[in-house]
C-alpha cells in the first residue's frame, strides 16, 4: 500500500487527531530550520577541514564556538561529520510536512518511521547536550537551533501516534507543559555550567 492515500479523506482524518493543523507547519519550518542548520555546520565543517585556521561564523566567544565543538570526536560518532545525518533526518520532516499540508495521509507504518526516526534524533541531541555542557565545555549556535526543534518535533509527533492508540489521553490537553519545563530546565544548565562566563559579561 502506498504511504499516501485518499487525499480527500485525509482532512477529515486529522480533524480527529490533535494538532492536525499545527504538526505539518511544525514539520514544514521546524524541519527547514533543522536542515538549514545542519547544512551550514556541514559547510563550515569541509571549509575547517579544508583549513586548519579557518575560523567558523559561528565561533563568536570562548563558550559559544562551532569550532571548539567542531573539533571533537563528538561532532563525527558514525566517523562522518553529525550534521550530516541532521540533513538527511530533516529533509525527511519537511516532506512530511509539506505532504500532510498538501493534504496526503500517510499510512501507519509511515508513521510508525517517523516516530522512530524522531526518537533517535532527540535521544543523540540530548547526547550531545551532556557531551556539549560537562565535556567539551563548549556550545555550537547552530547545533542549539536544532536542539530547539528536534524537541517539539519529537513531542508532538509522539502526542499524534499516541492519539492513535490512546485517544484522548491527558497528555494532549497538557502538551505545552513538557516543553516549558524542557526549555526551561535547558537554559538553567547552560547558565549555571558556564555561570563563570556569562557573570563577566
Amino acid at each position: 500500500m502506498s504511504a499516501v492515500v485518499d487525499r480527500a479523506a485525509a482532512p477529515r482524518a486529522m480533524g480527529r487527531e490533535p494538532f492536525a493543523r499545527g504538526l505539518p507547519w511544525l514539520l514544514l519550518l521546524g524541519g527547514l530550520v533543522g536542515f538549514v542548520a545542519a547544512f551550514v555546520l556541514t559547510v563550515e565543517r569541509f571549509a575547517l577541514a579544508a583549513d586548519s585556521d579557518y575560523i567558523p561564523t559561528c565561533s563568536i566567544n570562548p563558550v559559544l564556538s562551532c569550532g571548539s565543538v567542531m573539533s571533537t570526536d563528538q561532532a563525527a560518532v558514525f566517523g562522518f561529520p553529525n550534521p550530516l545525518l541532521g540533513i538527511a533526518g530533516f529533509a525527511i520532516v519537511v516532506a512530511a510536512g509539506a505532504g500532510l499540508l498538501a493534504g496526503a495521509r500517510f499510512a501507519g507504518w509511515y508513521w510508525a518511521g517517523l516516530q522512530v526516526g524522531v526518537t533517535a534524533g532527540a535521544v543523540f541531541v540530548h547526547w550531545l547536550i551532556f557531551q556539549s555542557l560537562y565535556r567539551i565545555g563548549a556550545l555550537c549556535p547552530y547545533c542549539m537551533a536544532v536542539w530547539a526543534v528536534i524537541v517539539p518535533i519529537f513531542w508532538y509527533v509522539t502526542l499524534r501516534n499516541l492519539h492513535r492508540r490512546w485517544p484522548g489521553n491527558p497528555l494532549a490537553r497538557l502538551h505545552s507543559v513538557p516543553l516549558a519545563v524542557w526549555f526551561a530546565v535547558l537554559l538553567a544548565l547552560v547558565a549555571i555550567r558556564f555561570w563563570s562566563f556569562w557573570s563577566t559579561l
